[in-house]
């Protein structure tokens, strides 16, 4: 049996402990092991991962606050990137992984398909990881999945593509508090503006998915159209992290479309609020044939990213050196999985 896949997690803040539980509760495959972890936060530093998670025992895996010191004495075949949704933000992060040697699954949404925003940076990563021989992608479950690499996936059986649409509504409320906050939930409509115009508000990555399934249908977009506004709660809500009240910002409501001689042949909208209805993902391609693709309940995110990052760790190490998106890997699929029902009707 071959070696299992050596992680190293950088960024033990909510999903980052998620990515732990499931690296741990897949080590039983044999097929991936947790060998480090890496957090500037002092109230993590030195303290046990199982200690983090509220476990009882120890694994033997101690946060550590300097990720050269834990990337030079810990043999390590990945990084599971999760620090934050900014390039250049983390790139220093993302440097300091590349020159060790490792590959690199990041959360990071600008990274998910950076060119745009990012064109030097992403030209400095991609040279530097080809030179150090390894991989850099991004990816999770929005962008990354839900409303770009799906939607791909989905005209994977049409001979023309007319038009593509796809629709996103999650109910913040049963997300986790950095997303309910991200979302502006629990604002006014003043501090929301105020918020709008930092640029760093709410959904980070929707340009980016945009143009990723932009370049993968080959389309040249004329001019592209996005607008962020926000969504007025219609009643009092209760979270478990708060109550948003009747009259206040619930969520946000955020949309991007790219045209060609003026019509919008490539949309993405995004509803995500506390409290929303119906949630559902739904990818609507005009071709031949049609294709109309619902999620029903939607993809629920936070566990979902966390499945995209783990299950993205075998693909990005058997790429090609350089920085990637999720168009250059193999289709996205779930690893280490422990078929329990089967084994039990086996036996039976």
């Amino acid at each position: 049996m071959s070696k299992p896949i050596r992680v190293v997690q950088f960024g033990v803040g909510p999903i980052g402990q998620d990515c732990i539980r499931t690296i741990l509760a897949k080590e039983a495959t044999g097929l991936i092991q947790l060998v480090g972890a890496i957090d500037v936060d002092p109230e993590k530093a030195g303290k046990d991962v199982t200690e983090i998670l509220g476990r009882s025992g120890r694994s033997g895996i101690v946060v550590r606050n300097d990720a050269d010191a834990v990337l030079s004495d810990t043999p390590a075949d990945v990084v599971l990137h999760t620090t934050s949704s900014f390039l250049d933000t983390v790139h220093h992060q993302l440097v300091q992984c590349v020159r060790r040697g490792v590959h690199v699954v990041s959360s990071t949404e600008e990274l998910s398909y950076p060119y745009d925003r990012h064109p030097e940076l992403s030209t400095e990563l991609d040279g530097l990881a080809k030179h150090n021989g390894v991989a850099i992608v991004g990816t999770g479950v929005n962008p990354g999945y839900a409303m770009d690499s799906l939607a791909l996936i989905a005209t994977g059986v049409c001979s023309d593509v007319r038009e593509l649409h796809v629709e996103r509504v999650v109910d913040a409320g049963k997300r986790r508090l950095p997303l309910q906050k991200k979302v502006g939930a629990g604002m006014t409509i003043a501090e929301f503006a105020e918020q709008k115009k930092t640029g760093r508000f709410g959904h980070i990555g929707l340009r980016e998915s945009l143009l990723f399934v932009a370049e993968g249908l080959g389309w040249s977009l004329d001019r592209i159209e996005e607008n962020l506004d926000p969504v007025i709660s219609d009643r009092d809500v209760q979270t478990p992290f708060m109550t948003v009240a009747n009259g206040s910002v619930a969520g946000i409501h955020h949309a991007i479309a790219g045209y060609v001689d003026g019509c919008a042949i490539l949309t993405l909208d995004l509803k995500m609020y506390v409290g929303a209805r119906e949630p559902h993902d739904a990818v609507h391609v005009d071709g031949s044939p049609p294709i109309d693709l619902v999620v029903r309940e939607g993809i629920f995110g936070d566990t979902a990213t966390v499945a995209a990052l783990v299950n993205a760790i075998p693909l990005v190490m058997k790429s090609e050196p350089g920085l990637h998106t999720m168009m250059d890997l193999p289709i996205p699929r779930a690893f280490a999985t422990t078929p329990t029902l089967q084994k039990k009707a086996r036996a039976a």
